[in-house]
């Protein structure tokens, strides 16, 4: 696999790249590049909203009304990124640390019975796997940090595979190496590695062999371990990480609503509308393909989304200024994207192209929302990482 390894990465960073760029915070300040580069992101935006004030000039006089930001005392403000870590993004990585543990422990417990693992057992671990992968998808509201240091989120979830690079990559490492090792692993290409990995090994075959076997105990065993190095490093530096306390409150509160935003525009682009091929031409392939179960996953991020917006000490902010709308639209909006999603297959290709671009239209109408109202009513501002043009 080493003759992967220098290509792998290369194509890892063609392929994640608008997922780092949409993941990278920014602080304080807008350089010319930047604001040249949010422009450009909403000229369609405007354009669109251009006719849309013709039809009705009084809904577009309301709409491009200035917000002035509000002021948020600073004991609030600490109080509310305090809890965002100890409520939100900390159980966030418990819960997919424990998730991948469970998935080593009953790959472990399958191999070790017989030879091969049987149907019935490979059943079970793929409903395992699918728990670990939705705590994945919610853990990834968090994009900034420890897991996207060194692309490691990669090694994690190598996502959008769009040259199908991890179905021969671990097809070649079984047969190379049938006695992997989880230090061995850790050592490969992150195209071998991680969740979508196991995804390949676990739907890829009616049951597993003694090497198959290796292969997922070994996968779950490194992931598991990559997972409680991100973990540990938040528990020991939440401040530093997320930035809050005193003078780094605005710091903090713009990091984290960017990255909010960043997961409504990556699930929105690179999870639905290109695999998809909903405004143009198809482009990779949706999460969790192999397994079909695309619906989980954007189902899960969506849950981590309503759980960050509809906070209450976010909430209680947003009511305490006179915001209460403001609160109450990004719920709705949510209820709406979570009873649609409800509604659908669980392979998102076999929705209808109706119902698929329903559902992209609800992230568009979601990602306007925290750019255009929620953002300059925290006196937010949107970084230069904004991929979507509404």
């Amino acid at each position: 696999m080493k003759k992967y390894q220098l290509t792998a990465m290369v194509l890892s960073a063609l392929s994640a790249g608008v997922l780092i760029s949409c993941t990278k915070p920014n602080d304080d300040t807008h350089t010319a590049a930047d604001n040249q580069s949010d422009n450009q992101s909403d000229n369609q935006a405007a354009d669109n909203h251009q006719v849309k004030a013709k039809q009705n000039p009084t809904q577009s006089a309301n709409n491009t009304k200035p917000i002035t930001a509000i002021e948020i005392d600073p004991k609030t403000a600490d109080n509310y990124l305090t809890q965002v870590v100890n409520n939100q993004i900390l159980p966030a990585y418990q819960n997919v640390v424990k998730q991948s543990n469970a998935l080593n422990t009953l790959a472990t417990q399958s191999c070790q019975k017989n030879a091969t693992v049987s149907p019935e057992d490979l059943a079970a671990l793929r409903k395992q796997w699918l728990k670990l992968a939705t705590a994945w998808a919610q853990a990834e509201v968090v994009g900034f940090g420890p897991a996207m240091s060194s692309m490691s989120n990669l090694y994690i979830n190598y996502y959008p595979d769009e040259r199908g690079l991890v179905h021969k990559g671990v097809i070649d490492l079984i047969q190379s190496n049938p006695k992997l090792t989880a230090e061995q692993l850790s050592s490969e290409s992150a195209i071998v590695q991680g969740i979508p990995g196991l995804e390949e090994v676990l739907y890829a075959n009616d049951s597993l062999s003694s090497e198959q076997c290796q292969y997922v105990m070994s996968a779950s065993q490194a992931l598991t371990q990559r997972l409680e190095d991100v973990l540990k490093t938040w528990q020991a530096s939440p401040e530093t990480l997320l930035g809050f306390g005193e003078e780094e409150n605005k710091t903090g509160i713009n990091r984290w609503i960017n990255s909010l935003l960043a997961l409504v525009e990556t699930t929105k682009s690179t999870s639905l509308d290109q695999p998809l091929g909903i405004t143009g031409h198809k482009k990779g392939h949706l999460p969790a393909v192999a397994a079909e179960k695309s619906r989980d996953i954007i189902t899960a991020k969506v849950a981590a989304l309503n759980k960050a917006l509809t906070d209450p000490q976010l909430v209680a902010i947003l009511s305490e200024s006179g915001n209460n709308i403001l609160a109450d639209e990004m719920s709705t909006l949510l209820s709406e994207t979570s009873t649609l999603l409800s509604q659908l297959p669980e392979d998102l290709a076999q929705a209808t192209p109706e119902q698929q671009k329903q559902l992209y239209e609800k992230l568009t109408q979601l990602t306007q929302v925290i750019k255009r109202k929620l953002m300059p009513t925290l006196g937010v501002q949107v970084g230069f990482n904004s991929t979507d043009g509404d």
